[in-house]
């Protein structure tokens, strides 16, 4: 006979972040059969940060030679500053990750969701091409674990290599859902920024975190035009919550709450 299970949660995730340690296809595919075994239908996917890009650019080739790998790895406490200088690297070819998605869905019911981290967390795509960032200064794919100052620039260029860059990852993840990151984002740059300082002027923004809305608000858009829904974290609140917009609270459950209410 039939068995119906029943669940109280629809949105049951994991999440793998392949950027600061990289995962072969072979355990991608372990993971995802392990995270069944436990009911879990999500699988979101981390796959840019500023240690390492694991997305294949068909587009941006650099993004798959010099983003992908760095130099060398923090190792022991952070507070020790310690790096080795062994070269790490990977990259998940856009067919891979087509399959992957398909496979997951068809054989155990899982979506895989993508983020693309956007406008922080950006240093491995910027080594590739720093001239998406705010003072155009070329810098290694960092080994170091933190936040950093450069930021993806809020110039129109900018904005429009990472909506190509959406655009393939479209093609490759069928589920509703686009994650754009949104998190720990230093405005440092942006506020001594010309253009970022013109861009708030024109748009009569207040102030950086209105102008990370406004950035976040401008892929939102994007999506919503290719039938899809952003996702991002709780950062994302912060000067106005996209329309539309789905968050991930990762620092708590006031996020989840303020997001709701909106």
């Amino acid at each position: 006979f039939p068995v119906t299970i029943q669940v109280q949660f629809r949105y049951r995730g994991m999440h793998l972040d392949v950027s600061r340690h990289f995962f072969d296809i072979g355990f991608l595919y372990k993971y995802a059969e392990s995270a069944s075994n436990y009911r879990f239908n999500v699988i979101h996917l981390h796959l840019t940060d500023d240690q390492g890009w694991r997305f294949e650019s068909k587009r941006y080739p650099k993004l798959n030679t010099i983003s992908s790998t760095r130099s060398g790895t923090q190792t022991g406490p952070y507070s020790l500053q310690h790096f080795d200088s062994i070269a790490y690297g990977g990259l998940y070819t856009q067919y891979q990750l087509m399959n992957f998605a398909k496979d997951c869905y068809d054989v155990w019911g899982i979506t895989v969701i993508p983020e693309i981290e956007m406008p922080g967390h950006a240093r491995a795509a910027l080594a590739a091409y720093p001239e998406y960032s705010c003072t155009g200064q070329k810098q290694p794919v960092p080994g170091l674990w933190g936040v950093f100052e450069d930021v993806f620039c809020t110039k129109d260029s900018t904005i429009l290599f990472l909506q190509n860059i959406l655009d393939e990852v479209l093609t490759l993840f069928p589920g509703p859902f686009i994650h754009v990151g949104g998190d720990e984002v230093p405005k440092s740059r942006w506020k001594s920024c010309s253009t970022c300082q013109a861009k708030m002027k024109t748009l009569g923004l207040n102030d950086e975190h209105e102008l990370q809305s406004y950035f976040i608000g401008q892929m939102d858009q994007y999506l919503k035009t290719h039938n899809r829904k952003l996702i991002g974290w709780d950062e994302i609140l912060e000067g106005g919550l996209s329309p539309g917009a789905a968050v991930m609270s990762w620092r708590g459950t006031e996020g989840g709450i303020a997001a709701a209410k909106q």
